[in-house]
């Protein structure tokens, strides 16, 4: 079954983290359930404190609201803002996290057994997912479009289009997605 094209943070229940550090929003599992291959989850940290481990699962994460974190990963510092690049990092590392000045929400992208990849895409530049199987999370709203296709698609705040299938041109062709922040509003 395929999932939806539109998931919205605010639309799904938030869930403790397995250490009780947190609240998740999984937004996205493929296949649906304990043995998912692909994970996207929005998460609110409060505190600081540990994250919890997950063996054998490559792990994407970046500030999308907030000042940020410093992650201790295996005793190496990473500071992280939501205007800076993803941190990858194994599942099965010992990782801490520190809030810089006050709460903040992260976007996590978790791998089992496959290749991926979570990138800053930036309003008004152009987009070029390197597989069919591909998503964005807009931190404003905005629209999408592709350099084939001028029609525009909305694209609330806060929300994941997924693509479970991404047009063939778009995807290994050259071509693009882009980007429109509504007037107003940073991405």
């Amino acid at each position: 079954m395929q999932p939806p094209s539109l998931l919205r943070t605010a639309d799904v229940v938030g869930q403790p983290w397995r250490n009780g550090g947190g609240i998740t929003r999984e937004l996205l599992a493929l296949p649906a359930g304990e043995r998912w291959r692909v994970r996207v989850s929005v998460a609110d940290v409060d505190i600081d404190g540990p994250f919890s481990v997950f063996d054998g699962v490559e792990r994407w994460f970046a500030v999308v609201d907030g000042a940020g974190v410093v992650l201790t990963v295996d005793g190496v510092e990473h500071r992280c803002r939501a205007d800076g690049d993803a941190l990858a990092f194994a599942g099965a590392a010992r990782t801490t996290c520190r809030l810089i000045d006050g709460p903040t929400r992260d976007l996590n992208l978790m791998l089992r057994g496959i290749r991926g990849a979570l990138e800053r895409v930036v309003a008004g530049t152009v987009w070029r997912p390197r597989a069919r199987q591909c998503g964005l999370y807009a931190t404003a709203a905005g629209s999408v479009g592709s350099d084939d296709d001028r029609s525009l698609e909305p694209l609330p705040a806060h929300a994941l289009r997924w693509w479970q299938d991404a047009p063939e041109a778009i995807a290994f062709d050259g071509a693009g997605w882009w980007l429109r922040a509504d007037t107003g509003a940073a991405a």
